[in-house]
């Protein structure tokens, strides 16, 4: 199966689960003063409501808030549903993931750019020396990194 029929199948499946979720949006006629809408049926709505949105810019009939509710209790359902669907947890998720990346990339970058740095610095006192790299040059590179390394981090910890 190709990934072009893979994308049909997606469509013809989210197409009629749309239509699903928006048959059961607030604004029903089923909601009166005597029968409101509560707080399960806030969250309901809370958790549809971007699609219910959609669909009211082009039909009047569909609403994204029901009107007929006990108030508090379906305002709460309501906040929660969308705070489940498009603020919840899965904000957080995303942050962390985008921070991990971002990490392993300065680290990468850290990497590239201390290398490059060790070797100009190994290869201007090979020039200072007359080409001679010993030793010597080896333990003081390795001093040298430990303490550039570290005061990195001390200036990276302040910002």
């Amino acid at each position: 199966m190709n990934i072009q029929n893979i994308r049909v199948i997606k469509l013809l499946v989210v197409i009629p689960l749309l239509f699903l979720l928006a048959s059961c949006a607030a604004g029903n006629e089923q909601f009166t003063a005597e029968n409101p809408a509560g707080f399960w049926w806030g969250l309901w709505h809370g958790v549809i409501a971007v699609i219910a949105l959609v669909i009211h810019i082009f039909n009047d009939n569909v609403l994204v808030y029901e009107f007929n509710n006990t108030g508090g209790w379906y305002d709460f359902g309501f906040l929660m549903g969308v705070i489940m669907i498009w603020g919840g947890g899965s904000h957080a998720n995303c942050q962390s993931a985008r921070k991990k990346q971002r990490d392993k990339e300065w680290d990468e970058t850290c990497g590239r750019v201390e290398t490059k740095v060790m070797r100009k610095l190994k290869d201007w006192a090979a020039d200072e020396e007359g080409g001679d790299t010993t030793d010597e040059w080896d333990d003081i590179g390795e001093k040298v990194e430990k303490k550039f390394k570290r005061k990195i981090r001390e200036w990276a910890d302040k910002e």
